[in-house]
């Protein structure tokens, strides 16, 4: 039974939970043994798989289109402000909001992949993986069937052996959620990577439980929360959740990672020593 689960993020809808476990697993270990951590095996680790539920029935794969939905625009506008700020050297501002009227909307997104193509964020595929990024977090925080579809694949892979939880993304909000729902479970260790947790109105304002008067809560059971992200990294927008989140004695650590050009993968975050020591110290209570 795996002690550390990991929540993957989006645009896995192709793959499946051994494929995925094929990368992830092993760069876990990597990243704990870096850290000087206890002895993990590959197959004290599993993927909480749920990509599948994205692919639409009968074909090949969800089709996907530029962003028309005011969710969506709005949250690659943020992105977008995110990659400039980083780096403004490369990429130039977004326009005003109050510029993109819905008849612009389709020459917006072009021209906003256009610039995240040039920045940190991703280097490959910029435009098919902006769509996966913006489509499926809107779906999963819109469609309540959907959402508990999710939690439920999550939840199966959860067992009585499982210490650690491991978000990912999209799937930092899965993992976030799920950890609410169930104080039951063993888990005393909260590692996110590559959060967008804390992007307000769009994401933080809608989790469940909801946040009050601007704090979110805490999950039960949960002894240390980490989260890490690149300054690259455009879906972590709010680069520290320690202010968002808290209770009482607890508090979020906030660490900063350096993954080289592709600041969101996965695989670069884990491997990191900083991730590993987070990981690795949910083993060793």
């Amino acid at each position: 039974m795996a002690v550390v689960v990991v929540v993957h993020g989006i645009a896995k809808q192709f793959l499946g939970p051994q494929t995925l476990q094929g990368s992830i697993a092993p760069a876990v270990v990597d990243g704990v043994r870096l850290a000087e951590g206890p002895s993990l095996a590959v197959d004290d680790v599993e993927v909480a798989f749920y990509g599948h539920l994205f692919r639409k029935p009968g074909t090949k794969g969800t089709s996907q289109s530029p962003p028309a939905d005011p969710f969506e625009a709005q949250l690659l506008q943020a992105m977008w402000a995110q990659a400039a700020k980083n780096e403004p050297d490369r990429i130039p501002p977004p326009p005003d909001p109050s510029e993109t009227t819905k008849a612009a909307v389709p020459r917006f997104v072009q021209r906003a992949f256009l610039a995240l193509s040039r920045s940190r964020f991703t280097a490959r595929n910029p435009d098919r993986f902006m769509m996966g990024v913006l489509a499926q977090v809107r779906r999963y925080l819109t469609e309540p069937d959907l959402r508990e579809e999710v939690q439920r694949w999550v939840a199966e892979t959860v067992t009585s052996d499982t210490r650690v939880i491991v978000g990912h993304s999209l799937g930092s909000v899965v993992a976030y959620e799920a950890l609410c729902a169930h104080p039951e479970w063993p888990v005393t260790t909260f590692v996110t990577i590559g959060s967008p947790l804390g992007i307000p109105n769009l994401v933080f304002d809608r989790l469940r439980p909801r946040p009050e008067k601007g704090t979110g809560a805490w999950p039960a059971g949960v002894n240390s929360w980490t989260n890490l992200c690149d300054a690259y990294d455009v879906v972590a927008l709010v680069k520290e959740l320690a202010p968002l989140f808290g209770n009482g004695p607890h508090r979020i650590e906030d660490v900063p990672v350096h993954n080289g050009w592709e600041a969101h993968a996965i695989e670069h975050h884990l491997t990191a020593k900083e991730t590993g020591a987070a990981i690795a110290a949910g083993l060793t209570t």
